[in-house]
């Protein structure tokens, strides 16, 4: 039994958003194209309260793109995004929303970020999306989305080492790339990992 999951196509991602992936829009019509070979479709969503601690904002002195400690954690100081209830934390409206199964939201708690799907960074709180696929007996993974260093790379990690079989779709993620070459790296650990690379085309 397989799933797709789209890692965080949200309008604060892509071009002109408040933390704007680089052509993070091209995503979009890939994972509108997968979604139809798929029976199950999984989106994560980004789902900040306003004070969290991942916000520059809220972490006067700080610059985005900094790299501070926050409750024990390494955290880069972001720009405020996907703030919950707001038009930039939307799922993006190219994707055809009636075909997905469910949705696991992320970074709820203001003290601590979740990059993966699957936890938070500090992997205290799971988001349950482990225990729902394990009931749906889902065990092979396609995943793409945004951004290839972040959210998605710390999804392909933890999905691996909970045992899940995973294919990381390449031409449906984008990077931030805040060091250059962060992408390439993202993905080289990825397939270290065990995850298989494809691009949408070679999905069946």
């Amino acid at each position: 039994m397989r799933a797709l999951v789209l890692v965080d196509l949200q309008y604060d991602f892509m071009p002109g958003g408040a933390l704007a992936v680089a052509h993070g829009d091209e995503t979009v019509p890939v994972a509108q194209a997968l979604i139809k070979k798929f029976d199950t479709v999984i989106a994560t969503q980004d789902w900040h309260p306003r004070d969290h601690a991942s916000f520059a904002v809220n972490n006067p002195g700080t610059t985005v793109g900094q790299v501070i400690e926050v409750d024990g954690l390494p955290q880069v100081m972001w720009p405020a995004h996907c703030v919950q209830g707001t038009r930039g934390a939307e799922l993006h409206t190219g994707i055809d929303k009636r075909r997905i199964t469910a949705v696991f939201r992320k970074g709820i708690d203001a003290k601590t970020d979740s990059y993966s799907g699957f936890y938070d960074n500090g992997h205290k709180k799971a988001t349950g999306l482990a225990d729902w696929l394990n009931d749906k007996q889902l065990r092979r993974l396609w995943i793409l989305g945004l951004a290839t260093d972040y959210c998605v790379k710390f999804t392909v990690l933890d999905a691996l080492q909970l045992g899940y079989e995973v294919t990381l779709v390449e031409d449906g993620c984008r990077g931030v790339d805040l060091a250059p070459g962060d992408s390439e790296r993202a993905i080289a650990e990825m397939r270290e990992a065990g995850a298989k690379i494809t691009d949408g085309a070679g999905v069946r």
